[in-house]
């Protein structure tokens, strides 16, 4: 397929299908840069005792080895494998653990079975000089040449202004030779690793680029992925059922804060609020018909919301308002009437309720404290 057609970029199931292929932007020097400036700090911090430990196995191991004495040679390679092993392994282990990290921040680490998968192809030599001088192979090539030749030039240009010293080196005697050579080592590794981390840097964002537009994907991709991931025409349409249940459940929460539930009265169902504060037009907050009407005057009855009865306007609500929206003008004169009559009803059984809960007030008997007359048993 074209490029031109490749607009949309790739969804997370195309990314997880390309990660298992084996395919993550990653830029290869980056560990190499990690490792080196590891190697800095790591000499830079025990320079002093690393030089010290050399110096003392070398010098060991030239004094036995003019003795001559053949009886000494397995214990003295034993020894001086051990030394080197000892002092060699925590640069080694840090050069990988920096390596590791360098692989976690671009992805993580990758195991992909189909990347290991032995494919006789790989080892035609016919294909591999192909794919080598093609154009597509002639990329990574020229990518790790160019750190190549960095490196390499540093280093001459290193040995270049020690050269002199390089050539007496052989009598300047382990004191000086072995510190000389690790301060040598020291800039060659922070030098080099804060080129390689300039460079992996550009590499990185040119392997992101290429792999997201490696991903790209078409309108029609996009669409086919979609219908494939919904699943059958039964499946969608459980799905769907699904959603619809879940929006009238949602709905129906809502009829507790109506201010009315206007009805048809059996067919029609719509639940009203207003609170004039707040709001221009009443809003329509819930509408069903036939059972769904049924449900909703349910939950009104639930939670005492007050149900009127009006056909004309219960259909005109129903056919005219979406669940969330405002009444129109047109409808403002019969909704407001409905409103009326309900503030009218309310108030009146307050009225009622406060008339109840007033104590009866009436003429005072006589005798009864307050009335001003003596009470005639008294006395």
């Amino acid at each position: 397929m074209a490029d031109e057609q490749r607009t949309e970029r790739a969804t997370p199931r195309r990314r997880k299908k390309a990660r298992e292929r084996g395919q993550v932007a990653r830029s290869r020097d980056l560990s190499s840069a990690l490792a080196l400036l590891g190697t800095a700090v790591l000499l830079r911090w025990v320079q002093g005792g690393w030089v010290t430990a050399w110096r003392d196995m070398l010098r060991h191991l030239l004094s036995v080895a003019n003795q001559g004495d053949i009886g000494v040679v397995t214990p003295l390679v034993n020894w001086t494998a051990w030394g080197a092993v000892r002092w060699a392994a925590p640069p080694l282990a840090l050069a990988w653990s920096v390596s590791a990290l360098g692989l976690l921040a671009q992805g993580g680490f990758l195991l992909s079975p189909q990347a290991l998968e032995l494919k006789w192809e790989r080892f035609n030599p016919v294909n591999n000089l192909s794919r080598i001088f093609s154009v597509g192979g002639l990329s990574p090539m020229l990518k790790s040449l160019i750190p190549a030749g960095f490196l390499v030039y540093l280093a001459a240009a290193l040995l270049s202004r020690e050269w002199m010293q390089l050539i007496h080196s052989s009598q300047m005697g382990l004191a000086r030779a072995l510190p000389w050579f690790a301060a040598l080592l020291f800039e060659f590794s922070w030098k080099g690793g804060i080129v390689l981390l300039l460079w992996a840097g550009v590499d990185y964002t040119l392997q992101r680029w290429n792999y997201e537009r490696s991903l790209r994907m078409s309108k029609q991709e996009v669409r086919e992925e979609y219908r494939d991931l919904e699943g059958n025409p039964a499946t969608r349409g459980r799905i769907r059922r699904r959603r619809r249940e879940m929006r009238r459940r949602l709905m129906l929460r809502q009829v507790a804060r109506a201010t009315v539930v206007i009805t048809n009265p059996d067919e029609y169902a719509v639940a009203l609020e207003y609170v004039p504060e707040k709001m221009g037009a009443p809003l329509v907050l819930a509408k069903g018909r036939g059972a769904l009407a049924q449900k909703i005057k349910r939950e009104a009855r639930w939670h005492e919301v007050p149900i009127v009865e009006n056909p004309p306007l219960a259909q005109a609500l129903y056919r005219t308002v979406e669940i969330g929206g405002t009444i129109p003008a047109k409808l403002y004169s019969a909704v407001a009437e409905v409103l009326a009559f309900i503030y009218r009803a309310q108030a009146r059984v307050r009225a009622e309720a406060e008339k109840r809960s007033r104590p009866a007030s009436g003429p005072t008997a006589p005798g009864a404290p307050g009335s001003g007359r003596a009470n005639p048993a008294a006395g």
